[in-house]
């Protein structure tokens, strides 16, 4: 008897969990049957079982002849993830990618390629900014450090930006009535800030204190973890796709899969589709300078500051490929983050770690936001502001609630 989309969909999501037996960080999220996970536990099945089963897998979801357009997006969805499951599978039996081979296979994009000079042509503009004689790095240090939150206001200031991002977003998505989650600041991470999303609509929220937090990351973390990132994705994936549809491949989510890439893409463009610039601003103004006991006065030229660096942001995706094919050594990847990045430098080595443990999932945050914001806009055809902004929603609640991957969003 032929497999079924469903049947593939279930073997998938055994493989998955099958894979995390062998890298601890790569089921990020599970909200299936307990059992299922001990089952897969007790097996423990070799890299070769699980690689065999996958391609069994894969050429069964490639016979499969879809029914309509949202059939059609599930069967693409799962042979792309089902083709990443097999290529983490093969870099765990030490296979080596070069870092676009790697970025193609498990994330369904590649990054464009900048060199030095393009990067320092900016560099050069946020120079003529930033005020103060001597090495711009020093010069940084002095004029962000005019808007560190302290440690003892991060609570507060936190407390009001999720609560605004998620008001913000409630105007047009409707979640689940039971949705929650619950804030929790750590130190010694990789990462700024993380979603570990448990099913059921709730959320664990963790901000890493370990280093100086600006007021900026406020909003930041506020919707990329929260609203309307990666706890509204998360939800209304399970909400839609699980809970309405029971297509059991969306009850885990593998990390370093094409997934991730519209699920940080889309976190990052949430914190434009909830504060556009102005709007920003003057919230951060009003509300969360006073908050953090900064002066509300300068927060005009911070936001040019912010919206000149985050021309930079390709910079970490060149620079991880530079050091992960070998190019660089950490040294040298650390002064290209100070230097061209406009890294913090006591953050640099975090960075470089973060590269050493997750590789080439650098490039879901800048290429994913790129392609979810053209996704997007591409929608807003009305003339009139607020109708453009309500078609811009309507089709980013689309995206949230849907199996499409980066391919499809062009």
């Amino acid at each position: 008897m032929a497999a079924s989309v469903q049947d593939v969909a279930e073997r998938y999501r055994k493989l998955v969990l099958a894979v995390g037996q062998y890298d601890a960080n790569y089921v990020d999220a599970y909200y299936g049957p307990a059992a299922l996970q001990e089952e897969v536990a007790r097996r423990k099945q070799s890299l070769a079982s699980i690689r065999s089963e996958v391609q069994a897998a894969r050429r069964d979801i490639a016979k499969q002849k879809p029914h309509n357009a949202e059939e059609a997006l599930r069967i693409e969805f799962l042979s792309k993830q089902l083709r990443a499951v097999e290529a983490r599978v093969d870099m765990l039996d030490g296979k080596k990618f070069t870092f676009d081979e790697e970025t193609a296979v498990l994330y369904d994009a590649v990054s464009p390629h900048h060199d030095r000079a393009y990067y320092e042509a900016i560099v050069a503009e946020v120079d003529k900014l930033v005020p103060g004689t001597g090495p711009l790095p020093e010069r940084l240090k002095a004029f962000r450090g005019q808007f560190v939150i302290p440690k003892d206001r991060l609570k507060q200031v936190f407390d009001a930006s999720i609560a605004a991002c998620r008001e913000r977003t409630m105007r047009y998505v409707e979640l689940p009535k039971n949705e929650s989650f619950v804030m929790e600041f750590v130190s010694n991470k990789p990462w700024s800030g993380y979603n570990w999303y448990k099913g059921n609509a709730h959320s664990l929220i963790q901000i890493n204190t370990e280093f100086p937090i600006y007021i900026e990351r406020a909003l930041d973390l506020g919707c990329h973890e929260g609203y309307p990132g990666h706890h509204v994705y998360n939800a209304l994936l399970e909400q839609e796709l699980v809970k309405k549809r029971n297509w059991v491949e969306f009850s885990v989510y593998p990390l370093y899969s094409p997934m991730s890439l519209i699920a940080e893409g889309s976190a990052n463009y949430g914190i434009q589709m909830a504060f556009p610039d102005d709007e920003r601003v003057a919230f951060e103004q009003k509300t969360l300078y006073p908050l953090a006991g900064l002066d509300p006065a300068l927060a005009p030229k911070y936001a040019q500051f912010l919206k000149l660096m985050a021309k930079l942001s390709y910079a970490d995706n060149d620079n991880a490929r530079e050091y992960l094919e070998g190019r660089f050594t950490k040294e040298q990847a650390q002064e290209w983050m100070v230097n061209v990045g406009l890294y913090p430098p006591e953050k640099s080595a975090q960075r470089v770690s973060f590269y050493d443990a997750n590789r080439g999932y650098v490039i879901n945050y800048n290429l994913g936001q790129d392609l979810v914001k053209a996704f997007v806009e591409r929608h807003a055809t009305a003339t009139d502001p607020a109708a453009a902004r309500a078609q811009r929603w309507d089709a980013f609640k689309q995206l949230l609630s849907s199996p499409r991957l980066a391919s499809g969003l062009r």
